[in-house]
């Protein structure tokens, strides 16, 4: 798992600190999303899971290793893959193929097993057929698809997004989230920062976060019935939770946790009858 215990981080002596008593468990396997204003610490934190950065006071552990420890720092990157906002920051190769094998090459593993990750992880991520391509002529969300197959490349046991979808278009969006459930199914941890809530509706738990503290940590549809404090935060929430949360303002006797189409169908239809 990966756990903070009382968490604190400024980036200076004499800075406000980012982070201020982060106390958090994310179990191998679990999709969490975390949520919050501009500002409000979530790309700090995740910069912890995977030792980038290092606590100001208490401590990270990431299955058992602690990040202080600089002699983990090797295995911890290895377990807590990083999917940045701007994939281009992530490619060093000449052609994709070149650019998965990037990760398990610095391993030193031996040329077979590399191939076998490669296309693995080309595969997962639907570029097998592109393996022979220069990354410069791949389109925004193939490029993003191609710093997730770097990370898969590496066998990491949990995958962090840090607003992975900020610049795709609905369909590459909507091939993430099929790469994520994917993820999942394949019992790798994620861990989800986004403004696109939509994209968030199938996570297990979200945090929400607010001046380097997380105020909630529960189910989407307990997060998100909670319109009026979000909204508070300067967040929002699911439109189809909005319509359900505005037709509850009407006076009409809906639920405000739906978080689906299908959810928000059945409630509707109910009323007529």
């Amino acid at each position: 798992m990966i756990k903070a215990e009382n968490l604190f981080f400024r980036y200076t002596e004499k800075s406000a600190p980012v982070l201020k008593g982060i106390n958090l468990t994310i179990e191998k396997g679990e999709y969490v999303a975390i949520i919050g204003p501009n500002g409000c610490g979530k790309s700090t934190l995740l910069r912890h899971f995977n030792a980038l950065l290092l606590p100001s006071a208490g401590d990270v552990w990431v299955d058992g290793k602690n990040t202080r420890d600089l002699f983990a720092h090797r295995e911890i990157r290895q377990k807590v893959g990083m999917i940045f906002q701007n994939p281009e920051n992530q490619i060093v190769g000449v052609t994709v193929e070149e650019d998965a094998a990037f990760g398990p090459g610095n391993l030193r593993l031996p040329p077979a097993e590399i191939r076998a990750r490669v296309e693995a992880a080309l595969a997962a991520t639907n570029l097998l057929q592109h393996a022979g391509r220069a990354p410069h002529t791949l389109s925004g969300g193939e490029k993003q698809l191609l710093a997730i197959a770097g990370v898969l490349a590496m066998n990491p046991g949990y995958i962090v997004l840090d607003e992975p979808a900020s610049s795709l278009d609905p369909a590459a969006r909507k091939t993430l989230a099929g790469i994520i459930k994917e993820l999942l199914a394949l019992g790798i941890g994620v861990i989800h920062v986004t403004h696109h809530l939509d994209e968030i509706v199938p996570a297990r738990r979200v945090l929400v976060m607010n001046e380097g503290e997380i105020l909630l940590d529960a189910p989407p549809a307990e997060v998100f019935s909670r319109v009026e404090w979000l909204q508070a935060l300067g967040l929002g929430v699911p439109q189809v939770t909005e319509l359900m949360w505005r037709l509850a303002q009407l006076g009409l006797p809906v639920r405000t946790d739906v978080l689906t189409v299908e959810e928000a169908c059945r409630e509707i239809s109910r009323l007529g009858k």
